[in-house]
């Protein structure tokens, strides 16, 4: 009797579920991210399979070289969002847009190329962060319909799969010196407000002094509120360091229950794809002179 392989066709399921997360990547990133132990041919030929099945699709830069920029259609979304992997985690509705590809490709890909600098360094250390531990865009209601959506949130283990470790989580902002350092460092505000949110339900009575106070909101999602990493991109070292004075500023405006919880670090795109995130990189935003690990601010 033959038996099943029951993973046939993992590597097309992990290709797509990847692009239905991530919103874009060119072929050498996800090859990068899905099987970075084959030749890079096969993730052409793969790519190539799934867009004649009519669940991914394509531009091309040609301002890039030519550089091939791979989405999902709207079917792949559909078929990838009935996955448990991806259950409640649908992306935009504009992700299946062709313009809307071509528009954000420049920053959709700089989000791509760091998530793929914490896998790869994961892989090289033996740690544990997976191509689906990258999740962009996650929505996190402060009140007022406002929200704070980062542009990833990141899971991590550190320690050996099987072995002792600890879990980390972190918000990623990625900065490409698109928008002026006030308008940056204005973000810390608003993680400051969602680290201190604490619902309110119409028409239900204040709890009584002897009773438990309400939770924050974050806290049914994490046991420990993220840490907050801004990587800063599109510009040289001066304007690295105008943008991190501008974070520490806002820094010491900050809730000082959130600048004491929160590790708040920023680093150059630059040096962490030269030297890996685990290095130390990181600047601590109240503290810049500093060099740290981001796993140990």
């Amino acid at each position: 009797m033959t038996r099943v392989n029951p993973d046939a066709g993992g590597g097309d399921r992990l290709a797509l579920a990847v692009l239905v997360q991530y919103r874009m990547a060119t072929t050498e990133q996800l090859h990068l991210v899905v099987a970075p132990g084959v030749r890079i041919e096969q993730t052409r030929r793969r790519l190539a399979k799934l867009r004649d099945e009519g669940l991914v699709d394509r531009i091309t830069l040609p301002q890039a070289g030519r550089m091939r920029v791979w989405f999902p259609t709207g079917y792949g979304v559909q078929v990838a969002g009935e996955w448990p992997e991806l259950r409640g985690r649908r992306p935009p509705r504009k992700v299946s847009d062709r313009t809307a590809v071509r528009l954000r490709a420049g920053h959709g890909l700089t989000v791509t190329e760091t998530a793929l600098a914490f896998i790869a360094d994961a892989r090289r250390r033996g740690e544990v962060c997976r191509p689906l531990d990258w999740i962009p865009e996650v929505h996190h209601p402060i009140g007022n319909g406002e929200a704070v959506i980062p542009d990833a949130l990141l899971y991590y283990r550190r320690g050996p799969e099987g072995g002792e470790g600890s879990m980390l989580r972190a918000f990623v902002e990625v900065d490409r010196a698109t928008m002026g350092p006030e308008r940056l460092a204005a973000k810390l505000a608003v993680y400051a407000r969602l680290h201190a949110y604490v619902p309110t339900i119409p028409g239900r009575r204040r709890p009584a002094f002897n009773q438990e106070p309400a939770l924050e909101d974050w806290r049914k999602r994490y046991p420990l509120f993220p840490r907050l990493l801004f990587v800063l991109d599109g510009t040289g070292p001066a304007g690295v360091q105008t943008r991190i004075d501008a974070l520490q500023a806002a820094a010491d405006l900050a809730l000082a229950d959130f600048r004491q919880d929160v590790p708040i670090l920023a680093a150059s795109l630059v040096d962490l794809l030269h030297n890996g995130p685990s290095a130390p990189v990181w600047r601590p935003v109240q503290d810049p002179d500093r060099r740290v690990a981001w796993h140990r601010p």
